[in-house]
């Protein structure tokens, strides 16, 4: 099993995420995203509905706080879209 937490780690140093819930509807309404990692309270219902052309959507069991502390960010990130994996395994999750 992964590690959720080293795998966004690592795809927020070494890939291409985009943080917040805009930004994260864009990517995936644009086609761009490959995953989804949603926080606790993220209030998105069009990223929570989960039914989006085969990106995967992962709840990370924190909030958004906790969410943008693992990121590396000084601010809440409630969600997150991965576009480039970088060397992380997030995308076997």
């Amino acid at each position: 099993m992964i590690d959720l937490g080293r795998a966004i780690k690592a795809a927020a140093t070494t890939g291409k995420v985009v943080y917040g819930v805009q930004q994260a509807e864009k990517a995936v309404n644009s086609g761009e995203a490959k995953m989804v990692i949603l926080s606790a309270n993220c209030p998105s219902e069009f990223l929570r509905s989960g039914n989006h052309n085969n990106v995967k959507v992962v709840k990370f069991e924190g909030t958004n706080m906790e969410l943008g502390a693992l990121c590396g960010k000084p601010f809440s990130v409630s969600a997150l879209a991965v576009i480039d994996k970088g060397t992380s395994n997030i995308l076997s999750l």
